[in-house]
């Protein structure tokens, strides 16, 4: 089965605009939202020109009015936000599985709306928190609306909706004084860590680079929940969904993300308006890991718990189709503000599992809506309208759009000739699986959830060695900004349930013993009839087998395409020398900007005027991906402190760089070692040699050196 190769055509994968009004008259006219124009929309009405204003001045208290009542509530988690409108499109029909037209006719293309988000952080705080990411899938199919709504991590923090309030309470900002923003370094969320070792698996991932992707383009999107796929004869089969990122799986690093943050804090936001913008479409492969409804129990861990992954190796993820974002929106309230996503809002040929998790968040997601958007009628809002046609007999409320004719709203009826109708299965008609019910009701979670350290074992025992490094970091960062010492150790106690090393590592950073035995607070329950945070589980020595997906390395696509590299010149540079690095950098499907020490043009060597895209005033490392001093550089540029500074942080980054003729002078006034042997320092090699080193990923070694101040 061969991928859809991309269609460079842009205009070919423009979606159908589905917010747009078609009306476009030759004239707009100024006009009241009754249509009545205005000729003077910079003055009040008065009583004369000094004299007081007039109540009459129906104008000025319409637009006054609206403007009052703009803002609408900030989603209470994913508040911080960008979308793209895009395609879908089927490789292979999936019919053995579902009846869902989505995944079995290849010949539609799907139009779709994207959502990413970060999770703790208000709609003004950074892109680049140390957080999960949000990767919600509008999916506009001809029978009806799918919401694949998920994370850029494959698992949750909690196994039942009942915890999912005190979860999102403990990471947002402390309620006495409203610190810190976007952030999990804080005591109440380390302290409900602590207590719930169920969460030890989401949060370790976010303790990874996974917790700070290098940008939207560049991350994987999980369903998170179990679902069902149902076929045409009813057969269930349980299913997980994955995207898989074309450009690959790629992070910054941690003193990266805090400056971009304060440089930059739409970083991710601006990277994927202007990659649309300039025909970079981002695109992801839609996966599924299909288990046979016999295999629900075949596994160490319940299907039905969200806290754990199935790892590739026992089921592999089946590549059935790809998604293109193409379309940047026109209006970010009217549509990315507005959109109201929802697991519940399936299709046939797809249908929920038993998660508890996944269970409470089917009554959730209406009722935020109804807070934020103020009426049930949100999926009337342009851009959650299904295109499918909508027929039923709902009336009313606040802001009902559709003007309903007849006099029936019930059913059934006569006298509206029985219309609407019920759909019949085969014409359609959505049919949940019937599956069998038979238990008492319990307040209580199944024995098989009760495992909450052989997963997160298994994804630190997958990563490569600077990505547990990087890990540790995280841990012992986030852990120094607690201020209590017993939440430290119970939660190095936790990790030590998972990996001893690990733990005594952040316990050393920290300055703190791992106790043998933690306390807990009385009528303390989390959940499990053994508590794990008591009493060690048998197999706490066991060393769990790795899973080679889990390690971000695995996902390095080996190219450069769309990745940023800045070249620093000047008056005088040489042409032929920048010409060649330039064209083979885009050539490979990068973006080169020319640094200088101010804004304009500036002129080569053979007098060529150049476009500068970035001065010494406002430029930042952070936003590329490799670095370029180049041959010719005047003694104003090799001596400056700014490009000395974008060379120094771009190695402490460990990028790549590479130093061309006198460019070497300037490498020279900088702190970074030249005696050792670098596979990402290149001097005065071939531009292809360039490619490959950036291509390669980041040279992490050097951050076992001493540190070059930057």
């Amino acid at each position: 089965m061969k991928p859809q190769k991309k269609n460079k055509n842009q205009d070919n994968l423009k979606t159908k605009d589905l917010s747009k009004n078609t009306q476009s008259p030759d004239k707009e006219f100024l006009t009241t939202n009754q249509g009545v124009r205005i000729n003077d929309n910079n003055n009040s009405l008065k009583s004369g020109e000094r004299g007081p204003s007039l109540l009459e001045d129906f104008i000025l208290r319409e637009k006054i009015t609206h403007f009052d009542h703009e803002r609408i509530p900030e989603r209470i988690v994913h508040a911080r936000g960008s979308a793209a409108h895009g395609i879908f499109q089927l490789y292979e029909s999936q019919e053995q599985f579902t009846k869902a037209g989505i995944f079995t006719d290849t010949s539609r293309t799907t139009p779709v709306f994207v959502r990413f988000s970060t999770v703790a952080g208000s709609r003004g705080s950074t892109d680049l928190a140390r957080d999960v990411r949000g990767f919600a899938v509008k999916f506009y199919t001809d029978e009806g609306v799918f919401d694949l709504v998920g994370n850029n991590i494959p698992v949750f923090s909690i196994q039942d909706a009942m915890k999912f309030p005190d979860f999102i309470h403990a990471v947002k900002p402390e309620q006495d004084h409203e610190m810190p923003q976007a952030a999990s370094a804080h005591d109440t969320f380390w302290d409900f860590v602590s207590l719930v070792p169920e969460t030890m698996h989401m949060v370790s991932w976010v303790m990874s680079d996974r917790g700070i992707p290098k940008s939207y383009r560049m991350m994987e999107g999980f369903g998170i929940h179990t679902f069902r796929l149902i076929n045409q004869k009813g057969d269930s089969h349980f299913v997980k969904f994955h995207w898989k990122p074309v450009l690959g799986v790629h992070a910054v690093a941690w003193d990266e993300a805090q400056k971009i943050s304060g440089k930059d804090p739409d970083f991710h936001r601006r990277d994927l308006w202007e990659n649309i913008d300039q025909g970079n479409f981002p695109e992801w492969e839609l996966g599924l890991q299909i288990v046979p409804e016999a295999d629900e129990f075949k596994f160490d861990f319940d299907l039905l718990d969200p806290t754990k992954i199935i790892p590739e190796e026992l089921v592999p993820v089946r590549i059935i189709g790809k998604m293109t974002l193409n379309r940047n929106p026109d209006n970010f309230f009217a549509e990315t503000e507005q959109v109201a996503f929802h697991p519940g809002h399936i299709v046939p040929g797809i249908d929920f599992s038993n998660d508890p998790l996944l269970q409470g968040r089917l009554f959730s997601y209406t009722d935020t809506q109804l807070s934020r958007l103020g009426s049930p009628n949100f999926h009337e809002i342009p851009i959650n309208r299904s295109v499918a046609p909508v027929h039923n007999n709902q009336r009313d409320a606040h802001m009902r759009m559709t003007i309903n004719k007849g006099k029936t709203n019930y059913h059934p009826n006569s006298l509206g000739g029985g219309c609407p109708y019920q759909a019949m299965i085969k014409d359609g008609g959505f049919s949940s699986f019937p599956e069998r019910v038979d238990a008492e009701k319990i307040r209580g979670r199944s024995k098989s959830f009760s495992d909450h350290f052989s997963q997160p074992r298994l994804f630190m025992n997958s990563l490569s060695k600077h990505e547990k490094r990087h890990m540790v970091d995280a841990y012992a960062f986030e852990l120094s900004k607690v201020n209590h010492d017993h939440i430290k150790e119970r939660v190095c106690y936790n990790l030590s349930m998972i990996d001893k090393d690990v733990a005594k590592q952040v316990a050393d950073k920290l300055g703190i013993t791992i106790p043998k035995k933690v306390e807990l607070p009385l009528n303390q329950n989390i959940g499990a009839d053994e508590d794990p945070v008591r009493n060690e589980p048998k197999d706490a020595n066991h060393v769990t087998e790795s899973s080679k997906v889990l390690s971000m390395e695995a996902h390095n696509k080996g190219d450069i395409k769309t990745r940023v590299v800045g070249m620093i010149c000047s008056n005088g540079v040489r042409e032929d020398s920048l010409m060649a690095y330039k064209n083979t950098l885009e050539s490979q499907g990068a973006t080169v900007k020319i640094i200088a020490p101010k804004g304009g043009k500036i002129k080569t060597d053979q007098g060529t005027a150049l476009k500068v895209d970035e001065n010494f005033l406002t430029v930042t490392s952070v936003i590329f991906e490799a670095m370029v001093a180049c041959d010719g550089l005047d003694k104003e540029v090799l001596e400056h402190q700014v490009a000395k500074h974008l060379l120094q942080e771009t190695y402490k980054h460990c990028k790549a760089i590479a130093i061309l003729g006198n460019g070497v002078e300037l490498l020279n006034n900088t702190q970074i070692p030249t005696n050792k042997k670098d596979p990402a320092l290149l001097v005065n090699d071939e531009a292809k040699a360039f490619v490959k080193a950036i291509a390669a990923g980041r040279n992490w070694q050097r951050e076992l050196e001493p540190v070059v101040p930057a």
